[in-house]
């Protein structure tokens, strides 16, 4: 009981820093800890099969597109200020 309380305190504060982050990146990564401290809350409530989906696709897969996409545009955006 008390794993989920702090489980579940942790995600708020990552959302909470994912939305005032000031920098892009800080904000993808608090956004990737949220996802993994939710998908731990699942597995510790016993829905396993939606904790690995989680783990999967929220940590894995949404984390590494949004800093790819994050890195491309940094990098547009340097290029379109030379021209």
């Amino acid at each position: 009981m008390v794993a989920h309380i702090i489980l579940a305190l942790s995600i708020l504060a990552a959302a909470v820093t994912a939305i005032f982050a000031a920098r892009l990146v800080r904000a993808a990564i608090a956004l990737a800890l949220g996802n993994t401290a939710l998908a731990l809350l699942l597995l510790a409530l016993g829905a396993q099969t939606a904790g690995i989906v989680q783990l999967s696709v929220g940590v894995g897969v949404l984390s590494a597109l949004f800093l790819v996409a994050i890195s491309l545009t940094e990098r547009m955006g340097r290029g379109s200020d030379e021209g």
